[in-house]
């Protein structure tokens, strides 16, 4: 029963391990489809971005349409004024009066939007930092992954009963000793066949000066000099 255990336990551990890593395989995933999603609701953020800017700038014109109105108008009253018109410096006043309410609820609009675009910039810049930053853990994760596989393979290829990559290396260092063993012979081989025919005398000779008659360009002019 011990034995039966034990060999349910290991089982069960690679179980796990395949179960882990099939589930880290989605994570990631998972992941890489979360940041598409983040991608394509950022675009769609950057287009409302667009037209609520669009719409900021129609109502800041408007703004400023209104405010030269009122401006005007209001140099238009002070005149009527010196010039004692009363009536018509009421219904200017009157007309006044409706600009500047159709001013302020303008404004108020404007102010809406411009608040609106500096909240959304904002979303859409700290979004754009917070994607770079999945984007970049994921390409570590990812390459990280890889390498240990790599080393992995590498590493079983050298080990265990997988090892064809050491048996062939160790075929190369046979054939190695197998051509420095030759070389060794051919040499040894030479160096009989030299010493059987006398050579290693007479290169021993030679050096010494005694027999050769090797000729150079300064016992040439030796020679020449002595005919003289």
């Amino acid at each position: 029963m011990g034995f039966l255990n034990n060999v349910f336990n290991t089982l069960k551990g690679y179980g796990n391990e395949a179960n882990d890593a099939f589930v880290d395989v989605q994570g990631i995933r998972i992941m890489e489809q979360e940041i598409r999603q983040a991608e394509e609701s950022q675009r769609k953020a950057k287009e409302s971005l667009t037209d609520v800017m669009a719409e900021q700038k129609r109502i800041a014109r408007k703004v400023d349409d209104l405010k030269a109105s009122v401006g005007e108008y209001s140099e238009a009253i002070a005149k009527l004024l010196d010039a004692n018109n009363e009536e018509l410096a009421m219904e200017t006043a009157e007309k006044l009066a409706e600009l500047e309410t159709d001013l302020d609820s303008n404004q108020a609009v404007l102010d809406s939007y411009n608040e609106q675009v500096k909240e959304l910039k904002a979303i859409i810049k700290d979004s754009a930092k917070q994607m770079e930053a999945l984007k970049r853990e994921v390409s570590i994760v990812k390459s990280t992954e890889a390498a240990q596989k790599a080393s992995e393979a590498t590493a079983a290829q050298f080990s265990g009963t997988n090892s064809s990559l050491r048996s062939a290396s160790a075929s190369m260092e046979r054939i190695k000793a197998k051509q420095q063993k030759r070389k060794d012979k051919m040499k040894s081989a030479r160096e009989l066949a030299k010493e059987e025919n006398g050579g290693d005398l007479k290169d021993k000779l030679a050096a010494a000066g005694v027999i050769g008659n090797q000729s150079s360009a300064a016992s040439i002019l030796d020679r020449y000099r002595k005919d003289k």
